[in-house]
């Protein structure tokens, strides 16, 4: 019984990883500070190499998974009125969602200031990038060449032409089945590459975390911490008191037994700051996990990935009324209801644009007539904010299905309920 191996949990092996990757970058940071060496061999080096093929490999499986995925559940659906509905209650969820984070946000900031008694200049500079007019965003929801779309990792355009061809399969008849049955299998093997990524995980958090640590300027924190508690804060109150209250209000599911499966998922997306990359695990989370079926959850989670941005909407809260107070201008209640109206709606309308954040932040501000240049004040304690708004954007999207799933009756609750239920999944057997 001495010799018997400790077997660890994949959380635990990810916190284990995720500790010792805080507490190798700052003992870099400190023992060799501006060091060439541990720049050139750790920071750019080993770190660096080994968190982007963790976080490439994530993304390598996105784009097959998503499109197998959600073919294999659109084929599967009775009619088309059950996907309009599913299109329907995801989108008002996720839009009201968003309203609500960032009402919560301007509402915590205005009664802190964080703003204010604050006298900050930067050199940094920040460029607004224009974003899509309204009309460019619904023109580009359908790709002229689907191939392309994915080679780019278009999720919207990728989602509407699984859309069009899991319906098409579905109305196919005997050929359409036959297909249905070879994507069932794929959609097998692409999760069982999941479950294999997800054991490798600690050693790819532990090279991320090592490396942020190491280049993390603590100082910069230390000049914006009240703008840094705030929105850090908010972001947990949205996560841990909005979410529950909403799923146990929504569908009487269990909040505990819902926020106790999320932590696998959570710890991916806090890691590589990406909703997107973060798809395939909260995928495997919804549906071997919480008991979600995977006609809805193939669904509801890429378009959740895309759209939900309640930890961004939370930021640009928090920034809105930080940026006002830092330059001494007052906002009107209905600018502040304008800033709710346009950073909901822009969660759908900047989709799929790199910087997403930023640029709806831009677009809140100029909303508003507040300064863009502000944003240069932020821009160096956003990296550790980011980490954190997409754990709460995953967390959004698992609920958010968990609703949409229990109100269609594509839920398994017995699995919702189960402790162990997804952990047999999770490991990996190499059989001879």
């Amino acid at each position: 019984m001495l010799n018997q191996t400790v077997k660890y949990s994949l959380t635990t092996k990810i916190l284990i990883g995720m500790f010792l990757g805080i507490l190798t970058g700052v003992l870099l940071r400190n023992i060799f500070p501006e060091s060439t060496f541990v720049d050139h061999y750790f920071t750019n080096g080993l770190f660096d190499v080994i968190g982007k093929i963790f976080v490439a490999s994530l993304k390598m499986l996105v784009v097959p998974l998503v499109f197998v995925s959600l073919v294999c559940g659109t084929c599967s659906l009775s009619d088309a009125s059950t996907l309009g509905r599913l299109g329907f209650k995801s989108i008002s969820l996720y839009l009201v969602t968003t309203a609500i984070a960032i009402s919560l946000a301007i509402g915590i900031a205005l009664l802190i200031s964080p703003g204010e008694g604050v006298n900050l200049t930067s050199g940094a500079t920040f460029d607004a990038k224009a974003a899509p007019t309204l009309s460019e965003v619904f023109i580009n929801l359908f790709p002229s060449n689907p191939i392309k779309s994915m080679a780019e990792g278009n999720m919207l355009q990728i989602i509407v032409f699984a859309l069009l061809f899991g319906i098409s399969m579905a109305i196919a008849g005997p050929a359409g089945q036959r297909l249905a049955n070879v994507f069932e299998d794929l959609n097998a093997v692409i999760m069982k590459l999941v479950s294999i990524l997800m054991n490798l995980a600690p050693y790819g958090v532990y090279a991320l975390m090592a490396k942020l640590f190491i280049v993390q300027d603590f100082s910069t924190i230390a000049n914006l911490m009240k703008y840094f508690l705030v929105v850090f804060g908010t972001l947990l109150i949205h996560a841990l008191i909005t979410y529950p209250v909403l799923l146990k209000a929504l569908s009487g599911l269990s909040p505990v037994t819902f926020l106790i499966k999320m932590r696998d998922a959570v710890l991916f997306a806090f890691s590589t700051s990406s909703s997107n990359a973060t798809i395939p695990v909260t995928l495997e989370t919804v549906t071997r996990k919480l008991g979600v079926k995977n006609k809805v959850a193939s669904f509801t989670v890429p378009l959740g990935a895309t759209i939900n941005m309640d930890g961004t909407a939370i930021m640009q809260g928090v920034a809105t009324v930080f940026i006002a107070q830092v330059f001494s201008m007052d906002l009107t209640l209905g600018d502040y209801l304008m800033v709710i109206l346009t950073a909901t709606l822009a969660s759908v309308g900047t989709a799929g644009v790199p910087g997403v954040g930023l640029i709806m932040l831009a677009m809140v501000l100029q909303q508003v007539g507040l300064p863009v240049e502000g944003i240069a004040l932020i821009i160096g304690v956003d990296r550790l904010l980011d980490m954190t708004r997409t754990a709460v954007n995953v967390t959004g999207d698992c609920m958010v299905t968990c609703v949409v799933g229990k109100s269609e009756k594509q839920m398994d609750l017995e699995r919702y309920h189960a402790a162990e239920a997804g952990l047999a999944e999770e490991e990996v057997h190499l059989e001879r």
